[in-house]
């Protein structure tokens, strides 16, 4: 196997600009910098990732902590941050926090002594045991999807990635009214998260504009999973002027409000029109197609290791949130026509009780 004294003799160099070539650590000449690259692909020289963090105190890894299992919409996340730290020369180790608080703490202290050079984490509803340990070590971190604000009580700010929550679902809702909904059912996520608030308060923001009044009994959580919205579901359902369009606020919860339809025989849109927050993947090929809210995932992923890798190259700089937009993707369950869906343009208004 070549050695890096092997790759000094090639490109006619001393070991430690070789050194210095793969570990950054002192600006090389172009050409100098180019020989020693030609020599290490002509030799198939593989770099010492061990010794070159003792040199560098860098690991060149980055940890994600997301529930990637349970939750399909961060497998889209995984999917962009993957992509974004292999482009930029670093590994990723992953750990699943299950949305459990203490379990989060844990698989985070074991990314963190893995010695990653900084996290992206998406934290549960109750994170402060989190924030505290990543405060403490001074972990650099990007929170991801969900944030945290107005919390005097968290410090110090992290960096943090999130889409945009309230207008959309707002819009979602106004949509609904113009379509003549009066009574619009929301199955909420998880109390406590960042996202499930501001789509509550989106839902209630679109309600007022609309100029309908604020029900509370027609908000029940689904607490962001299958099953809880399959309970939320058949709770609205089973009020007694239940309502003519149901929202679900995310992917999870869409799948769980469509078994308990199709379980009671209810057809989409035509006994209930049924619109979602998340778009995924087969939302297109679901009869009818599935109008929703697409947040935008991959970027999402992307873009939370841009901010992180900004962080590492300068720790001091302050705090920031960064905010993506999303996109109303409007199709059929709705209750509007093809050709208006495909032309994304709001259907004809319906009379509804």
């Amino acid at each position: 196997m070549p050695t890096m004294a092997d790759v000094a003799r090639s490109a006619g160099v001393s070991v430690a600009t070789v050194s210095h070539v793969l570990n950054e650590t002192r600006p090389v000449l172009p050409h100098t910098r180019q020989a020693v690259l030609d020599a290490i692909e002509e030799l198939g020289y593989t770099p010492n990732t061990l010794a070159r963090s003792l040199v560098t105190s860098r690991t060149r890894s980055i940890g994600l902590a997301v529930s990637a299992i349970s939750n399909p919409y961060f497998t889209e996340i995984l999917q962009g941050v993957e992509a974004a730290v292999l482009e930029h020369g670093y590994s990723l180790l992953i750990a699943d926090p299950h949305d459990d608080p203490e379990h989060e703490h844990k698989v985070v202290q074991l990314l963190h002594e893995r010695r990653v050079d900084g996290l992206i984490v998406a934290p549960s509803a109750d994170p402060r045991a989190l924030l505290a340990y990543l405060g403490r070590h001074a972990v650099p971190t990007v929170l991801l999807d969900r944030v945290i604000e107005g919390r005097t009580d968290i410090a110090p700010p992290f960096d943090q990635v999130c889409a945009e929550n309230t207008e959309p679902m707002a819009r979602l809702v106004t949509h609904l009214a113009g379509l003549g909904h009066r009574r619009i059912g929301l199955v909420a996520g998880l109390p406590g998260l960042s996202t499930t608030g501001e789509r509550v308060a989106g839902y209630r923001q679109g309600l007022a504009t609309a100029g309908l009044p604020f029900e509370d009994y027609l908000i029940v959580p689904g607490n962001s999973e299958s099953a809880g919205a399959e309970r939320a579901t058949a709770a609205l359902l089973s009020l007694a002027a239940p309502p003519t369009a149901l929202v679900t606020a995310n992917n999870a919860m869409t799948i769980g409000a469509l078994r308990v339809l199709r379980a009671r025989g209810l057809s989409v849109p035509d006994d209930i029109v049924l619109c979602c927050f998340d778009d995924f993947a087969w939302a297109d090929l679901f009869s009818p197609r599935l109008t929703a809210i697409a947040q935008p995932s991959r970027e999402l992923g992307a873009e939370a290791v841009r901010v992180l890798l900004e962080r590492l190259a300068s720790p001091d700089r302050p705090a920031r949130t960064v905010r993506l937009p999303c996109a109303f993707v409007h199709r059929t369950s709705c209750g509007c026509r093809e050709e208006d869906s495909a032309a994304g343009t709001p259907g004809t208004t319906l009379s509804r009780p």
